[in-house]
C-alpha cells in the first residue's frame, strides 16, 4: 500500500480532514487525530488488544507507536499492508475517534446494499473529504 492510498482511505470517512502538525500528515475527524504519518510508515489509534494482536501477527509490519504506543496506537509498515486490512485499520481507528452520532450515520449508510466507504461517507452527510492544511505558526 502506499501513503496516497492510505491517505484517500482515511479521507473518504465521514468528516475526515487531513491537516499537517508537527511536519507530518495527521487525519483527523472533528479536530481529533485518528492516523498520522507520511512516506513509508503510519501510526493508528486502536486498542491495545488490537495493537498487540497486530504485533503478534505480522512483527516486521507492525509495531508499538512511539510516545502513543501504550494507549493501543500502532506504527505501520505501508508496504506490508494489503488494502483490506489498511481499510479495516483505518476505519477502526476512525470510530474509535468519531463522535457517536457520526459513527450511527456511517452505519445507517452501510445498511444499504452495494455500498462501498467512498459512498458511505458521502452518503451520511459528509459531503465530499477535506483536504485541510495548518498555516505555519510564527
Amino acid at each position: 500500500m502506499t501513503f496516497r492510498e492510505f491517505e484517500r482511505m482515511c479521507l473518504a470517512l465521514p468528516e475526515a480532514e487531513l491537516r499537517e502538525t508537527w511536519g507530518e500528515a495527521t487525519f483527523r475527524v472533528r479536530d481529533r487525530i485518528f492516523a498520522i504519518g507520511g512516506g513509508t510508515h503510519v501510526s493508528v489509534k486502536a486498542s491495545l488488544d488490537d495493537q498487540s494482536g497486530l504485533i503478534a501477527m505480522d512483527p516486521k509490519t507492525f509495531e508499538m507507536a512511539a510516545y502513543t504506543g501504550r494507549y493501543g496506537w500502532v506504527r505501520v509498515r505501508l508496504r506490508g499492508l494489503n488494502a483490506d486490512l489498511g481499510r479495516r485499520l483505518v476505519e477502526n481507528a476512525w470510530r474509535r475517534t468519531a463522535p457517536r452520532r457520526l459513527i450511527g450515520q456511517y452505519d445507517e449508510t452501510a445498511r444499504k446494499p452495494g455500498v462501498s466507504m467512498e459512498r458511505r461517507a458521502s452518503g451520511s452527510g459528509a459531503g465530499s473529504p477535506r483536504r485541510r492544511r495548518q498555516r505555519p505558526s510564527g
